[in-house]
């Protein structure tokens, strides 16, 4: 396809043919690090976007991060705080207190911008396993000219989880159940974007990780979070620890570092649905069948940013990696020889999720959720002492009160989740079937000009 602007891209989200878009070469930064050091997160978020978002005017851009991360609870925005000897990256802090929010507070105010400057509606259709659909419903309800349709794997997600997508009653937001798992819902979702009639006729647009804004937003904490940890240890690299289902997180830690961000190594943490902790291991990526597990967010056995890394593995070679992703399509495996010195991974099981939540409690009085202690289980397995390992914190552990109690014994609050016990809620619950979304989009779509992305 041909080369498009980064704001086409982020109002396209998948490509026509279905594929992930990526800049056509990236940066290298590794001569601006001593003048980005002492920057504010704002500031950092400014230095980076910068280098990609060449389509609009730098004043618009540093006012959209400026409003979105005016919603963050800590003026850190993402504060790096040391637990035992390890550095968590707390990314909880924003409006739905998951780490959603850093990517979908920006996207949110970025749709709305692009919208009053070219006119039209989108009509957001996107896909979560827990903590997406909240971060984008909150970044983009009440808008005007948006509609957004989340769709959700019926009572696979944790209950707090369901309660902060299904409580926002905006005319504007729609919520459906449906009957199947996250990875039924990804496909769906990408399916119907690959009918580029359908897409351009219905003005859709995706908040999902395959959106490049929102794996650019996220490459911003590897930076900030280096740079606290350098300030507290003196070190010149760092190795993170990334609990991950879908890619999107840990991909945005590739980029970085591609960039030439002194990563020593990027730590690939997965519970049970370990279909990328074993590629790593083997070089064999193949579905299994999706095994619910108390971190809900990573019970997926197709991760879409996958692609993204592949098209590195294969040396950009975009035939090749056609071909690899056709040959998934329709054996559910493909195989990639050689390693990626740059990764380690593992896995880490439902009782070693509950041994670390309680470790961690008992010993440092620091409550993990249990996406997190995923995270931290493999990462106690790496970590050395001559370099600092930053882990990251995925979502505050309240939302996630069942996990808790199973570890320590005790229910972890939030004041924000405790409002939502009582709330009035609204979804639709609808079957695992694409016709039956593609009717229930319509039916309810903003009757106005549709946008078109080559304008």
């Amino acid at each position: 396809m041909e080369p498009v602007c980064f704001l086409d891209a982020v109002m396209t989200g998948l490509a026509p043919d279905g594929g992930l878009l990526l800049p056509e070469k990236l940066p290298n930064i590794g001569n601006k690090l001593e003048a980005w050091r002492d920057l504010s997160y704002q500031e950092l978020a400014f230095e980076v976007m910068r280098l990609f978002t060449t389509d609009m005017p730098e004043a618009d851009l540093k006012h959209l991060i400026e409003k979105s991360y005016s919603t963050f609870r800590d003026e850190a925005v993402t504060p790096v705080v040391p637990v035992g000897d390890l550095h968590i990256l707390e990314l909880w802090h924003g409006p739905t207190l998951a780490f959603k929010d850093v990517a979908l507070q920006f996207l949110g105010n970025l749709f709305e911008y692009i919208l009053e400057k070219r006119g039209g509606e989108l009509n957001i259709l996107g896909a979560t396993s827990g903590d997406t659909g909240s971060a984008a419903i909150y970044g983009v309800h009440g808008k005007e000219n948006i509609k957004i349709f989340i769709m959700h794997p019926e009572g696979r997600t944790s209950p707090i989880q369901e309660k902060q997508m299904t409580s926002v009653l905006d005319e504007n937001v729609f919520n459906l159940a449906v009957d199947g798992t996250f990875d039924d819902c990804q496909h769906l979702m990408k399916s119907i974007f690959a009918d580029v009639a359908f897409k351009h006729e219905h003005s859709l647009g995706s908040v999902n990780s395959v959106n490049w804004a929102r794996v650019l937003a996220q490459t911003v904490y590897y930076f900030y979070s280096f740079f606290r940890v350098q300030e507290r240890t003196g070190a010149n690299r760092v190795q993170f620890s990334v609990p991950t289902g879908n890619f999107g997180d840990i991909m945005a830690g590739y980029l970085a570092a591609q960039m030439g961000l002194p990563i020593k190594k990027l730590i690939l943490a997965t519970n049970e649905n370990n279909i990328l902790s074993r590629f790593f291991a083997t070089g064999e990526y193949s579905m299994g069948s999706v095994v619910p597990t108390l971190s809900p967010s990573m019970d997926i056995q197709v991760a879409s940013n996958f692609e993204r890394y592949l098209y590195f593995r294969t040396g950009k070679d975009t035939e090749k990696l056609s071909e690899l992703m056709a040959g998934f399509s329709e054996n559910g495996a493909l195989t990639m020889a050689g390693s990626d010195d740059l990764f380690a991974a593992g896995e880490g099981n439902t009782p070693e999720t509950l041994a670390t939540i309680k470790k961690y409690a008992d010993e440092f009085g620091y409550i993990l959720d249990p996406h997190t202690a995923v995270g931290i289980a493999v990462a106690e397995r790496f970590k050395t002492l001559e370099t600092p390992t930053i882990c990251l914190a995925t979502a505050h552990p309240a939302k996630f009160t069942d996990a808790i109690e199973q570890a320590i014994g005790a229910t972890a609050h939030h004041p924000e989740l405790d409002k939502l016990n009582n709330a009035e809620t609204r979804c639709d619950s609808i079957a695992n079937d694409e016709t039956a979304i593609r009717d229930y989009l319509v039916s309810k779509r903003r009757k106005t000009n549709t946008f078109d992305p080559s304008s």
